[in-house]
């Protein structure tokens, strides 16, 4: 019989970090979850800030993070000279975040990402 876990990062993150204060240990979970409940898959949901990366729903069903990576790395290194230290500050974290996917990823998780979706605001400015 096998038996699949599906962990999604927004409860993780409100449900337990931010609300609770506490810090998952990413390896130690799936330890955890293989041993205790013999869980043969580990489906990690989450979201990732894309900017203007191409992706394609109809062709992927996930973003592609090593991709995402050289993307956002390549980015940075044309583009930052022309940027606002807060949007080099913002950017610097999103690829902090595709980095720990990847180290995920390595862990034995499986990845199914998506863009995180954002909205215009009347004023101009975006809302998550």
């Amino acid at each position: 019989m096998k038996t699949l876990a599906f962990v999604d990062a927004s409860n993780l993150f409100y449900g337990g970090e931010k609300s609770l204060g506490w810090k998952i240990d990413y390896q130690k979970l799936l330890n955890y979850l293989k041993s205790k409940y013999n869980v043969n898959r580990v489906l990690y949901f989450g979201g990732a800030e894309i900017y203007k990366f191409d992706f394609d729903y109809l062709k992927n069903e996930t973003i592609p993070i090593i991709e995402l990576e050289k993307y956002l790395t390549s980015f940075l290194k044309k583009e930052g000279n022309k940027l606002s230290e807060a949007m080099l500050l913002l950017l610097h974290r999103h690829l902090q975040r595709v980095r720990f996917y990847l180290k995920l990823q390595e862990f034995g998780y499986e990845l199914y990402l998506k863009p995180v979706k954002l909205y215009e605001q009347e004023d101009g400015s975006t809302k998550r």
